[in-house]
């Protein structure tokens, strides 16, 4: 088999990247969900889209860490992160919490 053919059969239709991406919305929701239950103090921030990337959902645990899935649609984000049932905030009103900057410093340290 060529190196440029891929295996499998794609369980998703539709395009691979970009703002109208195919998105697994269960495989989101399980991660999401592991995410926060695993972790205290967690807050959702729901991004917009860009050319590279459809909405995604962001949620960052009190001391920082945190974790980003393509969520599809603004509604389809927020109505992910409020059935995760922490607060969920939109980043371009509020912007990131510094925890989250002081955690991805931490990291970049520890390498």
């Amino acid at each position: 088999m060529a190196w440029w053919k891929r295996g499998g059969k794609r369980s998703i239709k539709g395009p691979s990247d970009g703002p109208n991406m195919a998105v697994d919305q269960q495989a989101v929701r399980r991660h999401l969900t592991e995410f926060a239950r695993s972790r205290r103090g967690v807050e959702a921030y729901v991004e917009p889209p860009t050319n590279v990337t459809a909405t995604t959902v962001i949620l960052i645990a009190h001391d920082g860490e945190w974790t980003r899935r393509a969520a599809g649609t603004r509604d389809s984000a927020f109505a992910l992160a409020r059935s995760l049932e922490v607060p969920v905030y939109d980043v371009l009103q509020t912007g990131y919490p510094n925890r989250m900057r002081e955690w991805n410093s931490r990291q970049r340290k520890k390498q």
